[in-house]
């Protein structure tokens, strides 16, 4: 006679990890970085507290591994986006519509994440933005589709201005999530050429 298998007693520390990180991005969500204590965060994950600071000294940096982790599926998916994309054009109107598209998809996350609190970190996150946009300039130069120069400054101002209009988007009289993409290309291919 064979014993059942037994539940093993502890998950795979990627679950674990992936159970703390969810745990805490809702509490953020619906209480508030502030209002949100270590206690809850483990509780709501289902985990002991040393098992959160075995992974974070903080909460701060369980703030920063969200803020990693939505930076990787943002920018992951403008890049797949982009994959199809060999003109340069083509590339910039991409990074608009699917820029909007992905803010709006994760909205109240990116906005708990990046302006609840995003005075006390760097911006290492916006960098990351802004690199992605001067790869689809530099890409555009060699094409000699456009100057674009200084390009640190032309990338900066292309993703300032995609955030700041997405970020107006609710209350915005001008353009709604579906002409947005389109009006920032229109206006950014005007800065780039």
């Amino acid at each position: 006679m064979t014993e059942p298998m037994k539940k093993p007693r502890t998950k795979p520390a990627k679950e674990r990890l992936d159970d703390l990180m969810n745990a805490a991005e809702h509490l953020f969500l619906t209480k508030g970085f502030l209002e949100t204590t270590v206690s809850e965060i483990v509780s709501q994950a289902d985990v002991a507290k040393g098992t959160f600071y075995h992974y974070f000294k903080s909460k701060d940096e369980i703030l920063e591994a969200l803020r990693e982790r939505y930076m990787t599926w943002y920018l992951g998916k403008i890049d797949d986006a982009l994959k199809e994309k060999v003109d340069s054009q083509a590339m910039l109107s991409q990074w608009c519509e699917s820029s909007v598209q992905y803010y709006v998809e994760k909205r109240r996350i990116h906005d708990m994440l990046f302006h609840e609190s995003f005075h006390t970190c760097s911006n290492v996150h916006e960098q990351r933005a802004i690199s992605q946009v001067k790869k689809i300039l530099l890409h555009g130069k060699a094409q000699g589709v456009w100057s674009a120069e200084p390009i640190g400054l032309v990338s900066s101002m292309l993703y300032h201005s995609m955030h700041a209009a997405v970020d107006e988007l609710a209350s915005s009289l001008e353009y709604d999530e579906n002409t947005l993409g389109a009006i920032l290309y229109q206006k950014l291919l005007g800065l780039v050429q």
